[in-house]
Formats: structure tokens, C-alpha cells, sequence
């Protein structure tokens, strides 16, 4: 067989498996937090931060710690790497990437959804008609 044709084959089949493992890799479910407990692998978690509980950032390991209640209202502690994002106190919803370890969920990502700007009360609606 022609050596080019080998070559080009192996390259193929490697490019084809390293695409399909980053894709898997890639791809982050959303759970709760009882069922990340049960699977090794990264997940994404939504729920709301407990605001009641302490949170505290340790600047010598670089995390933030905090307490975060899913939507089947379990509640987690929760230990980011990095520091606290900067809309976190105003934040209506949190979602957590990571996995479960050591009784508690380690995320290395964290995404906050904060109320928007352009939403009102309706009371502007209602004078109206």
C-alpha cells in the first residue's frame, strides 16, 4: 500500500477520536445535586444562593466558599476556584460546573443570572389602561 494513503488514514481516524472525545468532554449536563453526588463526571447545577448561610473567600487556596440550594431544594456547600464573581450578591439564579468530591460540590465555574435592567414591576402597564 502507498505509504501517503497510511499516513493520511491515521491522521483521519486520530483527528476523529480526538474530536469526539473533546465533544464528550465538552459535554456538561444539568443535574441537581443528588444525582452529581452519584456520577464522576463534570455537571452543571442551577439553583440559588443561600444567602442566610456564611460565604467566605480564602485568598491562601484561592476559592470561595458558599452555600447554594437546588431546585429540588437540597442544599450544598459549594467551593469555587477563584474568587467571588463580581454580580454574585445581586445574582436570581446560579448555575455551578463541577463535580461532587469530598461531601461537598467543587465547582471551577461559576455563571450568575441577574435581573435584567429592562424588566419592570407592571405598575407602568397598569396606569395606562
Amino acid at each position: 500500500m502507498n505509504l501517503k494513503v497510511i499516513v493520511a488514514g491515521t491522521i483521519i481516524v486520530g483527528a476523529l477520536i480526538f474530536g469526539a472525545t473533546t465533544f464528550m468532554e465538552s459535554n456538561i449536563e444539568y443535574m441537581d445535586f443528588e444525582s452529581a453526588q452519584n456520577i464522576n463526571k463534570k455537571v452543571q447545577v442551577k439553583g440559588k444562593w443561600v444567602k442566610e448561610k456564611e460565604s467566605s473567600f480564602d485568598a491562601s487556596k484561592s476559592q470561595f466558599t458558599f452555600y447554594m440550594v437546588d431546585d429540588n431544594a437540597v442544599e450544598m456547600k459549594v467551593v469555587l476556584d477563584g474568587a467571588k464573581p463580581n454580580n454574585f450578591e445581586i445574582a436570581t439564579e446560579v448555575v455551578a460546573k463541577g463535580r461532587f468530591k469530598d461531601g461537598y460540590f467543587h465547582a471551577n465555574e461559576l455563571l450568575t443570572k441577574c435581573p435584567s435592567k429592562y424588566e419592570g414591576d407592571g405598575e407602568a402597564v397598569k396606569k395606562t389602561l
